[in-house]
């Protein structure tokens, strides 16, 4: 890569930037979990290796700006990963993996502490993530932080499901709902991503509200 990136090498290569290859990297990583999908090894390999060069490049044009090399980022998740694992690589004790968990969330917070206490909701999750996703890690934040799924301090009465739910059934509710939107002509992505961003912001000033009594 540092040859490809140097003068004389692949012009493409050259012109490009961190945001010029955000959507190669996101290709990358469907493929990839294509490949996970049909538990294709060779493919799989292959993807892998797909995303790593997208890793790779990234850091070779941080490096050329003098902001950090791969050498960082690869010693960066080796201490992550070591920090995080104090029942390996100290004296800690986790006996199953449910305690590994938990664990890893309390290291994980103490960590992100004062960025989490700075900043509300919209700071720990990413904007960019596919709706589906971006609304599993909006819940997993309520959880963490303590915090009730709220409408303007109002909590909101979700829908209850059998706790035996599969993955089939699961599967089959949300191909429902996506062909009830194509009907209405309702595109499901938008519509869930404001719901979600709604009920972040409600979220965020119900905290905010609990804070100053």
């Amino acid at each position: 890569m540092a040859r490809l990136r140097s003068p004389g090498g692949c012009p493409w290569d050259l012109e490009q930037t961190h945001e010029s290859l955000c959507a190669n990297l996101v290709e990358e990583t469907c493929e990839l979990l294509e490949a996970i999908d049909h538990g294709n090894d060779a493919h799989m390999a292959e993807e892998l290796g797909d995303v790593l060069l997208q890793v790779v490049f990234h850091a070779r044009m941080a490096e050329e700006r003098g902001a950090f090399s791969f050498e960082d980022v690869a010693r960066g998740i080796n201490d992550k990963l070591v920090r995080r694992h104090p029942h390996v690589f100290g004296e800690a004790k986790a006996e199953d993996s449910a305690a590994v968990l938990r664990q890893w969330d309390a290291i994980k917070a103490g960590e992100s502490k004062a960025r989490m206490d700075r900043g509300g909701l919209a700071e720990s999750v990413p904007a960019t993530l596919p709706s589906l996703l971006f609304a599993t890690e909006f819940l997993k934040q309520l959880k963490k932080r303590g915090l009730p799924i709220d409408g303007g301090g109002k909590r909101v009465q979700l829908p209850h499901y059998p706790e035996d739910l599969t993955e089939e059934a699961a599967g089959a509710r949300l191909f429902e709902l996506a062909a009830a939107c194509r009907s209405a002509g309702i595109d499901p992505e938008s519509a869930l991503r404001r719901h979600v961003r709604k009920q972040m912001e409600r979220a965020d000033n119900g905290h905010k509200r609990r804070e100053t009594l």
